[in-house]
């Protein structure tokens, strides 16, 4: 179900024009808008020739659209769910996928209880939101009338069209002392403290990491749940690596999957828009 060796196997910013609409959670809310970022359309090879078979090269032109510049927090999360009573597909099985250094299901674990039912969101507001679906993730878009990216937008707003291994460039995400993104050992792969967060840090933690579009933690931190399916498998495409990966898997190009309906404390989402 969950492919375990997947898991363990000068920015352009400034020469590009970015726009932020801002759009409010609902009326009356105290909550900051959502800092959405204006994606050029454009022109670009997907994949990476020196990686898996999955991430063959290929040509990929994507329309204009939006994209948050940040993973969707708990805070976040919580307001949906106090406005909705959503209640989650882990929430509705009574259980998570955790990863302790190996996947293991957890009773009990869900967006409020990440590792298990002894484990809460205390201090954790501003971290990304995880143990939630790919079915959870698409009806907190839908909601305040988003969409998740497909995985080609997710690529391009990632990457650009330089053709970077990293959202940030060449360099590798500790390369010189300084830390570009929130992950695990440099060898695969568990959980690491060096970069100052044993799993989650908070959205934006990172700043000599984004993309070139401003985008923060498109590397690292969580995965991000994409729109789109893999084949016919069943699975929808998570892309971005996650607080226990190694920076082989923090690549642009690095594709994994898993159903749609599982929660796992490693995997988020952020949200897309047409413009």
């Amino acid at each position: 179900m969950i492919e375990r060796a997947a898991f363990l196997a000068g920015l352009l910013v400034a020469s590009l024009a970015l726009s932020l609409v801002a759009l409010p959670l609902s009326a009356g809310r105290a909550e900051a808008p959502f800092e959405m970022v204006a994606i050029p359309g454009g022109s670009f090879e997907a994949g990476d020739a020196d990686g898996r078979p999955d991430e063959t090269p290929r040509p990929v032109t994507v329309a204009p659209f939006q994209l948050m510049r940040f993973e969707v927090t708990n805070a976040r999360f919580a307001a949906f769910v106090a406005e909705t009573g959503h209640v989650t597909d882990p929430e509705r099985r009574g259980f998570g996928y955790v990863w302790p250094g190996r996947w293991t299901r957890v009773p009990g674990a869900d967006w409020r209880h990440r590792s298990g039912p002894a484990s809460d969101l205390i201090g954790l507001d501003n971290h990304p939101v995880v143990q939630v679906s790919w079915q959870d993730a698409r009806a907190f878009c839908r909601h305040y009338g988003l969409r998740l990216p497909s995985e080609e937008e997710w690529e391009f707003a990632a990457r650009g069209t330089d053709g970077r291994i990293f959202p940030w460039g060449e360099a590798a995400p500790d390369e010189g002392g300084e830390r570009r993104a929130n992950y695990g050992t440099n060898k695969c792969c568990a959980a690491d403290l060096t970069d100052g967060f044993h799993e989650t840090a908070p959205v934006g933690s990172y700043p000599a990491g984004v993309s070139p579009f401003g985008l923060h933690d498109m590397a690292g931190n969580v995965w991000e749940w994409t729109s789109s399916p893999d084949g016919d498998t069943g699975k929808y495409v998570i892309r971005g690596g996650g607080w226990g990966n190694n920076p082989f898997c923090l690549r642009v190009s690095y594709r994994h999957k898993n159903p749609p309906d599982i929660g796992l404390d490693m995997v988020g989402f952020r949200c897309a828009g047409d413009s």
